[in-house]
């Protein structure tokens, strides 16, 4: 019980969290399996390997700040044009990120740009990847405030060395002069060091009103669009659509 003790104590002291949450079972299953010393060993590593990487998993998750999970495979292709199966599988693999690709995604509200951006990020998580996921007014907020208040300045270093930035909702609130720079100054930063994922209900030709500025606009999305893949998506929206199906189901409920 001595020699358990100081095990269990040296793993704490090491760090070995994995092993130390699992070494009972550990124990057990080499002494039933009658395993040789080198077969225990790997066992003791392959436990605290498989521990640090399903935490870090959930710590990347946890940090990426999605509003909500879904996945790529929930995606219904068949209710929009601009897409398909084939090329979210090819962007699945994640090599777009390697090359400091960004995505970018058009199209009026409803058509499954947020969810295709969001799926995309978690598989990115998936395959180890740091993901960072801010709606536009939020990404915004953290920009004029960075300078004051410390959670705002945490947020946006982290964004600074993830792998992917996710913007959401481009085009649906209003951003001032101001708020234009620092988002300039963003991309800037980014450009050919992470990839960005963009969504926006906005064609190019309305960012320049949007943002106020001619000039930094036409800056921006060149820096945007050097490496970047554009789909414009279109179809019905899910959300007018499933509305639509409540509503009929309500007047017209089936008969037992």
């Amino acid at each position: 019980m001595k020699s358990y003790q100081q095990t269990a104590e040296l793993l704490e002291s090491l760090k070995l969290k994995g092993i130390a949450a699992h070494l009972d079972e550990l124990i057990t299953d080499a002494e039933r399996q009658k395993h040789s010393y080198i077969s225990f060993v790997n066992a003791l590593f392959q436990t605290e390997i498989s521990d640090r990487t399903t935490r870090r998993l959930r710590r990347n998750l946890s940090a990426a700040h999605f509003p909500i999970e879904k996945r790529l495979e929930d995606f219904q292709f068949g209710r929009v044009t601009g897409i398909g199966k084939s090329e979210v599988a090819n962007l699945s693999d994640c090599s777009w990120i390697d090359r400091r690709e960004n995505l970018l995604f058009f199209g009026p509200p409803g058509v499954g740009k947020t969810h295709l951006a969001i799926g995309l990020g978690l598989t990115a998580i998936d395959r180890g990847y740091t993901v960072c996921f801010e709606r536009v007014n939020s990404l915004m907020r953290l920009l004029r405030t960075a300078q004051v208040q410390r959670t705002s300045e945490f947020r946006l270093r982290r964004i600074l060395k993830s792998n992917l930035l996710i913007i959401d909702e481009i085009g649906y609130t209003p951003i001032d002069r101001k708020e234009a720079n620092h988002f300039f100054s963003l991309v800037s930063e980014l450009y050919e060091k992470s990839s960005v994922v963009i969504t926006s209900n906005k064609s190019f030709d309305a960012w320049a009103e949007m943002l106020g500025d001619e000039v930094m606009t036409t800056a921006m999305l060149d820096r945007l669009l050097h490496h970047a893949r554009i789909f414009t998506l279109d179809g019905d929206s899910y959300r007018l659509r499933d509305n639509a199906k409540e509503k009929e189901e309500t007047d017209h409920p089936q008969q037992p």
